[in-house]
C-alpha cells in the first residue's frame, strides 16, 4: 500500500482566543454547582445557572471556531474566489496570507498569472504561522510554482502602485490595533490594485469602515453577505471593483 498523500494544514485562527474561551467555559462549569441562588427584591437570580450558561457558550464558541478553521474556512475561501471572474493570467495579493489559504485558492485559478501572499507572520492570529508552512501547503497543493510567499506589513505594501488584478484578503485587517492602521492598510490594498482591478475582503469586524475607507479611496463596492452558516464568526465580505480599463 501507498503512503497516504499528504493534506495541507491551514491552520487554526486566533490559538489564544480558543484556549480562553475553553479555559473560561470550563472554569464556569467547575463552579456552577458551588454558586447559590441569591434573593434580592423577591427576585431569584440563580448564579448556579448564569455559570452553567457561560461555561456552555464558552465551549460552544471554541468548537465552533475549531470547526470553521478545519472545514468552514475552506467553503468560506471558495465563496469568496468565486465572486472574481477569473481569466487565469490575473497577477493576485494575498493581503495577510497566514499558511495561504486564499493564496492558493487563487493560484488553482490560474494559468499563465501568479498569486503572492505577504504576511508578518504572527503565530498569535494563527496558530504556528510561518512562510515554511505556507510554501509546504503551496507543494502539496501543486501550485508552488505560481505562487510568491514574502514577509509583508499591510499598512506599507512593498509593490508599485497598480501591481495586482486581484487583491484578496481574510480575517487579517483587524489584527491591526489602531483604526488608522486599518485605514491605512485599507488604502494600500487599493493603491496597489490596478484600474479595472477587483477586491475580495472578509473579516467580522470593522467592515463597515473599511467599506467606508475603500468608497472614499474611489472603490465602486457591490452588494455584501454575511455567511452566518459555515463561519465562526460570522464573516461578512466587501467586494468592489477599482474604476478604469484592466490593463493587460
Amino acid at each position: 500500500m501507498g503512503a497516504t498523500p499528504a493534506k495541507p494544514d491551514y491552520g487554526i485562527d486566533a490559538p489564544g482566543v480558543i484556549r480562553s474561551l475553553f479555559l473560561i467555559g470550563a472554569l464556569a462549569l467547575l463552579a456552577s454547582p458551588f454558586v447559590p441562588p441569591l434573593r434580592l427584591s423577591h427576585v431569584i437570580f440563580v448564579f448556579r445557572s448564569m455559570f452553567l450558561g457561560i461555561g456552555v457558550v464558552c465551549i460552544a464558541e471554541g468548537i465552533l471556531m475549531i470547526l470553521y478553521a478545519r472545514y468552514g474556512k475552506l467553503w468560506h475561501r471558495d465563496r469568496m474566489l468565486h465572486r472574481v471572474t477569473w481569466r487565469g493570467d490575473e497577477r493576485v495579493l494575498d493581503v495577510g496570507t497566514g499558511a495561504g489559504l486564499l493564496m492558493i485558492g487563487a493560484a488553482k485559478r490560474l494559468t499563465t498569472g501568479r498569486a503572492t501572499g505577504i504576511d508578518p507572520w504572527s503565530k498569535a492570529d494563527l496558530a504556528g504561522n510561518a512562510r515554511e508552512r505556507t510554501l509546504r501547503n503551496a507543494e502539496i497543493e501543486g501550485v508552488q510554482e505560481k505562487v510568491e510567499v514574502l514577509d509583508g506589513d499591510t499598512t506599507s505594501i512593498k509593490f508599485p502602485d497598480a501591481s495586482f488584478d486581484v487583491v484578496v484578503s481574510n480575517l487579517c485587517l483587524h489584527n491591526i490595533l489602531t483604526k488608522e492602521g486599518r485605514d491605512q492598510a485599507c488604502r494600500e490594498i487599493v493603491r496597489v490594485l490596478k484600474p479595472g482591478g477587483q477586491l475580495v475582503i472578509s473579516d467580522f469586524i470593522n467592515t463597515r469602515r473599511y467599506e467606508q475607507v475603500f468608497r472614499d479611496s474611489g472603490i465602486v463596492l457591490q452588494p455584501g453577505a454575511t455567511f452566518w452558516r459555515s463561519t465562526f464568526p460570522p464573516l461578512r465580505v466587501i467586494n468592489g471593483k477599482k474604476p478604469g480599463a484592466a490593463s493587460d
